[in-house]
Parts: structure tokens; C-alpha cells; sequence
């Protein structure tokens, strides 16, 4: 199994940055994509982003493309979200999730590991 913890979340000004760490332990051979999610409250949860271990291509929704970036350190099995020029509708619930797939899925059902989740709270 592959177990999976965020953490990095907070409180932050609009216009801040924040950066999430995912750090991935277990049978994390058995990875091949790893991604952020995030849940506000009343709503879906929603991609945000993914990455490949391999060759750390990388995939990002439009809500955040050009703000946020994720990333890998292989060395450490770990995945970070470095948040930009945040917005108060950035604020929700930042999951991590891991697939045994080899291509960058947005769909939640894609994922077969999920973290605990790290709040995010931007405030205007």
C-alpha cells in the first residue's frame, strides 16, 4: 500500500504564496502519477494538478495554470504545489492522490491513494 501526507497548508493573504508538501511512504514503486486535488465547501472535489515520476511531466488545470506549480523530488518521494498569487477562491481542502496509471487523469475515481488533506484559507 501507499500511504500518503500533506502538509504546508494555512493562512494567507490574497496575492500570497503558499507551498504543499505530499510525502509518499509504502509501495510508492508501484506510483507512476501523483496529483493535487482540493475540495470548498458545498462543492466537487477538483484537479489541480499532476506529475509523472518519470520525466516529472506535468499537467495543470486553467483554474491555476500560470499561479500554481507542481513538482517532484524523487530523492525524497515527495510532491510539492508551489501556490502563487492566490485568490479567496483558492480556498478548500488540498488533497494529495497517487495512481498506478501512466498518464495525467483529472478524474478523483483515477486515483487509487489519497492523502488526509491540508486546508488552504486565502482571505480578501
Amino acid at each position: 500500500q501507499v500511504q500518503l501526507v500533506e502538509s504546508g497548508g494555512g493562512l494567507v493573504q490574497a496575492g500570497g504564496s503558499l507551498r504543499l508538501s505530499c510525502a509518499a511512504s509504502g509501495r510508492t514503486f508501484s506510483v507512476y502519477v501523483m496529483a493535487w486535488f482540493r475540495q470548498a465547501p458545498g462543492k466537487e472535489r477538483e484537479f489541480v494538478a499532476a506529475i509523472k515520476w518519470s520525466g516529472a511531466s506535468t499537467y495543470h488545470a486553467d483554474s491555476v495554470r500560470g499561479r500554481f506549480t507542481i513538482s517532484r523530488d524523487n530523492a525524497k518521494n515527495t510532491v510539492y504545489l508551489q501556490m502563487n498569487s492566490l485568490k479567496p477562491e483558492d480556498t478548500a481542502v488540498y488533497y494529495c492522490a497517487a495512481t498506478s496509471s501512466a498518464v495525467l487523469l483529472t478524474g478523483t475515481s483515477s486515483y487509487n491513494y489519497w492523502g488526509q488533506g491540508t486546508q488552504v484559507t486565502v482571505s480578501s
